[in-house]
C-alpha cells in the first residue's frame, strides 16, 4: 500500500512538474504570437496550445505515466482526443474569461513589461485544464480505457 502512495506522488510530481514545463511553452508561445504577430488571443490560443501538447505527450509517455508507452495507436488516439477536449475547454475559458475580465488591461509592469489581463486569464484557464488532463489522460494512458471501448464497438 505505502509503495503504491508513494509511486502515484511521484507520477503526480512529475505530472506536475510535465506542466510547468509546457505551461512556459504555451504561454511564451502565446505572448509572442499575440505581442509580436498581433493575433487576437483567441487565435493564438489553439496555437500555443498545440505545441504544448506535442511536449506534453513526449513527457507523459516517456516520463509521468510509466509503461504508457504499450498502449500504441489507441493510446495516442486516446490522447489526442484527451487534448481536442482539453483544447475546446481551454478556448472556451479564454473567451469567457476575456468577456468577464476582459484581456487589455494592464495589471501591473514586471521588469518593464506589462503583464496584461490576457496573461491573467491564461493563467487561471490553464489551472483549470491541468486537472481535466491529469484525470483523462491518465484514464487513458493507463487504465485501457481505449482498448477496452474499442473492442466493445
Amino acid at each position: 500500500m505505502r509503495e503504491k502512495t508513494e509511486s502515484r506522488l511521484g507520477e503526480v510530481v512529475r505530472f506536475a512538474l510535465t506542466g510547468g514545463i509546457c505551461f512556459l511553452v504555451e504561454f511564451a508561445a502565446l505572448v509572442l504570437l499575440k505581442e509580436c504577430l498581433g493575433l487576437d488571443t483567441l487565435v493564438a490560443t489553439p496555437i500555443a496550445f498545440a505545441l504544448s501538447v506535442v511536449v506534453n505527450y513526449a513527457l507523459c509517455m516517456r516520463w509521468v505515466f510509466r509503461g504508457a508507452t504499450d498502449g500504441g495507436a489507441a493510446a495516442k488516439a486516446g490522447f489526442a482526443v484527451t487534448s481536442i477536449m482539453g483544447l475546446v475547454l481551454n478556448e472556451g475559458l479564454m473567451l469567457l474569461f476575456r468577456v468577464m475580465l476582459g484581456e487589455d488591461a494592464v495589471l501591473l509592469t514586471l521588469l518593464g513589461y506589462p503583464v496584461t489581463m490576457y496573461m491573467l486569464n491564461k493563467v487561471l484557464s490553464t489551472l483549470l485544464v491541468m486537472v481535466w488532463n491529469y484525470f483523462t489522460k491518465k484514464a487513458v494512458l493507463q487504465s485501457g480505457l481505449i482498448q477496452r471501448l474499442l473492442r466493445h464497438s
